[in-house]
């Protein structure tokens, strides 16, 4: 049986193109000077993406994400982690490849900062 640590880290390692492109822009202190974390466990989830400086998730939805079943599975996840003050932000993964600045731009507005110019 897989132990969280090892779930997050086979979650790392076969992180789907989307996480790996945004995860480039989110480390290292690389969007506004704040950390992110990637897989980062909450409760019995497993976040995407953590800033634990704001209180911030940001999750990327595939396609399996707009099936009713699972968005009622992401619903609770949700209202689960508003109960401790964190906020999620969601995002399609093509969004991702198609305008990466529109989502660097949201995340940036959720951590109460202007996005500086590339």
């Amino acid at each position: 049986m897989d132990t969280p640590l090892a779930r997050r880290r086979q979650l790392r390692r076969s992180s789907t193109d989307a996480e790996a492109f945004l995860w480039y822009h989110l480390r290292s202190r690389r969007l506004a000077g704040f950390k992110f974390r990637r897989q980062h466990p909450y409760g019995p989830f497993i976040l995407d993406f953590f800033c634990a400086e704001r209180n911030l998730a940001i999750e990327l939805d595939g396609g399996q994400h707009f099936e009713p079943a699972t968005q009622h599975r992401d619903a609770r996840r949700a209202s689960y982690l508003v109960q401790y003050g964190i906020a999620v932000m969601r995002f399609p993964t093509d969004l991702v490849f198609r305008n990466l600045d529109a989502v660097l731009t949201a995340i940036s507005a959720a951590l109460n900062v202007d996005r500086p110019s590339p």
